[in-house]
């Protein structure tokens, strides 16, 4: 579908019969003004490919606006081909979805019902929160990376989870996450402690729209400060670990036993009394 209008405009026997602006009226090579578009359509697609966190993405980039131009082009060539061409690109579009992430990963998927008791069960656990939609481009993109971050920095007390917001819209609401495509607030990294919000990222202005920012390892990394908050949480992996090993010792100070000389004090004064009597 992304080289369609290169293969009709180059195929012998099909191209022959196109229209063409070129002097010299060859119709199998393109005229000056397709010549532009594509190059207008490269521009676009290096200034996207900037913000691509994947190999993924990269390659998506290049066959969404790839078909955007074939459009234009084949639009520009013959209303029909350009008809054509677009109820093809529609039913693509509803017919194959992109695949989700499969791969391992060590997160917990939350509900409206189970986030918030989740987040407050242990205030010595930190949380890193995906707030996500499985419509979303962006989201379905950094599934892998979010993935990659659990595996390396998931223990006792650091926790990776994510929420469905696209399904779940009271929990947007509550944390003030906005599904918009125009907010551009998704995903959204939300790092908690204690039950409370810490910080996310991308930051919101007062308009609601995100701030810029790129959602990759690295700068996840570097903003949540994973490598300090790793080591700390660790501490709290330990601890734990040295309450299994010993599992038979009680938390509560042992019921003092009592003692044999009670028992012969009694059996004594039992004995003076018979002899009084």
């Amino acid at each position: 579908m992304s080289i369609a209008f290169l293969l009709i405009r180059k195929t012998p026997g099909i191209c022959e019969h196109l229209s063409t602006q070129r002097e010299d009226g060859n119709s199998c090579d393109f005229d000056w003004r397709e010549v532009e578009i594509l190059m207008f359509l490269s521009a676009i697609v290096m200034m996207k490919n900037r913000r691509a966190i994947t190999i993924e993405q990269h390659v998506g980039n290049i066959i969404l606006f790839s078909k955007v131009a074939n459009v234009i082009l084949f639009f520009r060539l013959d209303i029909r081909l350009g008809l054509l061409y677009l109820t093809l690109c529609i039913v693509f579009l509803m017919t194959c979805k992109p695949p989700l992430y499969m791969g391992p990963e060590y997160i917990k998927y939350f509900s409206d019902k189970t986030i918030d008791d989740e987040l407050e069960k242990d205030n010595r656990v930190t949380w890193i929160v995906e707030f996500f939609a499985n419509w979303s481009p962006e989201c379905q993109s950094f599934a892998s990376v979010y993935a990659d971050l659990s595996l390396k920095y998931n223990c006792a007390g650091l926790k990776f989870g994510k929420v469905d917001i696209g399904r779940y819209s009271e929990v947007a609401k509550k944390y003030r996450v906005s599904t918009s495509p125009l907010s551009k607030q998704l995903p959204s990294l939300v790092l908690f402690q204690g039950g409370k919000e810490i910080m996310r990222r991308p930051q919101v202005d007062k308009k609601g729209r995100a701030v810029s920012w790129t959602f990759t390892e690295e700068n996840i990394i570097r903003e949540f400060n994973l490598n300090e908050l790793y080591q700390k949480s660790k501490k709290l992996g330990k601890t734990k670990g040295e309450k299994f090993e010993r599992p038979n010792e009680s938390v509560f100070s042992p019921v003092p036993e009592e003692e044999e000389p009670e028992a012969e004090t009694i059996t004594a004064m039992d004995t003076e009394s018979k002899k009084d009597k």
